[in-house]
């Protein structure tokens, strides 16, 4: 105990960078009686005070001054000898928790000095070897050091003076540490301050969402298979062997199927299909009649398109085919349900299985095997899609012929009612073009009109420009044709959307012309989506000679819901004029 106050001396005496210490050295107890208090100036201004508790009785005699003193420490000192086993256990297992539990929310340097050297004794006498036991080994302090997460110090003597130097180097350490701390601390406070002072540059709202434009799904397959039960512009009309019944169907969607049917309709010749089993079945399944061998042909065709007749020399066969038709007609999508329905008409497995294998050999492949994966949903599906367009714009089987702009494009007559309502109008009602071949079309080029029946026949597009997709949207509405008006819609607000700021603004694409066609031909969704646009590059579209072909009531919405606003551009303005009078840099800019 009598060195302790040496001990406390050589902290402050023994540095270089203490520049004075207060004159009273000796334990002067201010403001609590547990703690010895000495004060001293260190780095030349730095205020240093040093509470120091040199016996662990009165720690924990007064222990709310205790917490008190720990929790606001900056560099907590544990000191122990290492020749005091018992003290160093109850200090490990009493004190220790207690300064963690006062310093847990901060973290407090702390540094772990074991004092003294330890006994060496050669002697292996019963009580010497009690003396070696008593010592506090290296590990042991080690080990309390890393609970504490401290800094641990071996000091073989205390009034040495290169472990005074070596100790209070370490001190400084921290202290420095400490004071850096300090200094960031303050230094975020008063910039928080002078930050809570200054002028704020002003906050820019996000713009308004865009509307959303909801697209339609396909109705591709159930157009065809409407075609069938309505049987308009029918074609082919199948007749049994007794002539008792009728079955009437069309040749572009049967040859778009089955090369069977190409080779029965003369699409195709045997030697184009190269398929003896397709050719065996088509001549011992079917044989097309003379147009005078068989009765008149069923109300519906037209007078300038003859029906094919087609006899149907297998009687089982022909009893199903309503049944194969409309699978074939809706897209086959239900090869099972076809089964079923076979099965139950039939009731018969032997029968059954006849008709289904003749249904897989009209469905075949020409040069693959003949399975009932080909015949899968997915099979029949993809063949839609793809060989309609193999009679797209060609005189294969066409039964109608467009004259636009000096130019003919032949077209199906069944695949034009199916898909359009307008068509369908106007190729069954009182108008000239029901029994006529030529048919003119006005109004649009003739690249648009050929973009608008491949839609038709392949249920896709793909406009080259925006120009283009207006052009087909126009088109599209005068057809009365929704989901082509609405997948236009898209592509042009898509478009507009992937366009950069300065493309934007140096593009001699006009906008507003947009928004009237739009309006004017009763496209609601884009010419809402287009004001709204305008309104959101508010600072792009205003320096533009088109901006003053806005009607009052689109100028009165696009200023109501323009981005920026004008509040956040007179903000603006006002902190720009802020910063250059103060002469500091924007922190926006």
């Amino acid at each position: 105990d009598s060195q302790e106050p040496s001990l406390i001396c050589s902290y402050l005496r023994r540095s270089a960078l203490v520049s004075r210490i207060d004159s009273s050295l000796s334990a002067s107890h201010v403001g609590t009686p547990v703690f010895a208090k000495y004060q001293a100036c260190v780095f030349g201004n730095v205020r240093l005070v040093v509470h120091d508790c040199h016996i662990w009785d009165i720690f924990d005699s007064d222990w709310y001054t205790s917490r008190t003193l720990i929790g606001e420490a900056d560099i907590i000192v544990i000191k122990y000898s290492v020749n005091d086993k018992t003290s160093f256990q109850e200090l490990r297992d009493g004190y220790v928790p207690m300064i963690k539990q006062a310093s847990s929310h901060c973290s407090v340097p702390v540094i772990i000095s074991a004092i003294g050297a330890r006994k060496t004794v050669s002697c292996t006498c019963p009580l010497c070897t009690s003396d070696r036991r008593s010592c506090v080994t290296t590990s042991e302090g080690v080990q309390l050091a890393r609970e504490l997460g401290a800094t641990y110090l071996e000091l073989h003597a205390l009034n040495d003076f290169y472990v005074q130097k070596y100790f209070g180097g370490v001190l400084e350490y921290f202290m420095i540490q400490t004071l850096n701390q300090k200094s960031s601390e303050k230094m975020k406070k008063k910039k928080k301050t002078q930050k809570c002072h200054r002028v704020q540059p002003p906050q820019l709202e996000q713009p308004e969402k865009m509307p959303i434009l909801k697209g339609e799904a396909s109705h591709y397959d159930a157009d065809l298979h409407n075609l069938l039960c309505c049987c308009q512009c029918a074609d082919v009309a199948f007749y049994p062997e007794d002539l008792s019944t009728v079955v009437e169907a069309h040749k572009i969607i049967l040859c778009s199927v089955s090369p069977l049917f190409m080779l029965l309709f003369e699409v195709k010749t045997p030697d184009d299909i190269r398929d003896a089993s397709i050719v065996q079945t088509a001549r011992s399944l079917f044989a097309v009649e003379p147009e005078d061998a068989l009765p008149p042909a069923p109300r519906g065709i037209p007078p300038c398109v003859p029906p094919v007749r087609v006899v149907v020399k297998d009687s089982v066969f022909c009893s199903c085919l309503p049944d194969i038709l409309r699978f074939i007609y809706s897209g086959a999508f239900q090869w099972e349900q076809l089964e079923e329905d076979i099965k139950k008409k039939l009731k018969d497995p032997e029968k059954t299985e006849h008709v289904l294998e003749k249904v897989k050999c009209i469905l075949k492949t020409p040069g693959k095997l003949n399975t009932v994966k080909d015949c899968r949903s997915h099979q029949i599906k993809h063949l839609y899609n793809t060989s309609l367009r193999l009679f797209f714009n060609t005189p294969v089987l066409a039964d109608v012929i467009f004259k636009i702009q000096g130019a003919t494009v032949p077209a199906h007559r069944a695949v034009l009612v199916a898909r359009c309502e307008v068509m369908a109008a106007m190729f069954n009602g009182n108008y000239l073009e029901a029994n006529s071949v030529l048919v003119p079309v006005y109004g649009v080029s003739k690249d648009t009109f050929l973009s608008f029946l491949e839609y038709l026949y392949t249920d896709s597009c793909c406009p080259a420009s925006i120009l283009q997709a207006m052009s087909l949207l126009i088109c599209a509405e005068m057809y009365q044709v929704m989901r082509l008006q609405h997948i236009c819609e898209l592509y042009i607000i898509t478009q507009l959307q992937s366009m950069p700021s300065r493309e934007l603004a140096s593009t001699s694409l006009s906008i507003v012309s947009l928004l009237k066609k739009a309006k004017f031909h009763n496209s609601d969704c884009l010419s809402t989506w287009l004001l709204h646009f305008i309104a959101t590059n508010y600072l792009i579209f205003s320096q533009k000679p088109e901006f003053q072909d806005l009607s009052v009531e689109e100028r009165n919405f696009v200023e109501m819901h323009r981005w920026p606003s004008n509040l956040y551009l007179k903000q603006l303005a006002d902190y720009r004029n802020y910063v250059h009078s103060q002469k500091c840099h924007c922190t926006v800019m």
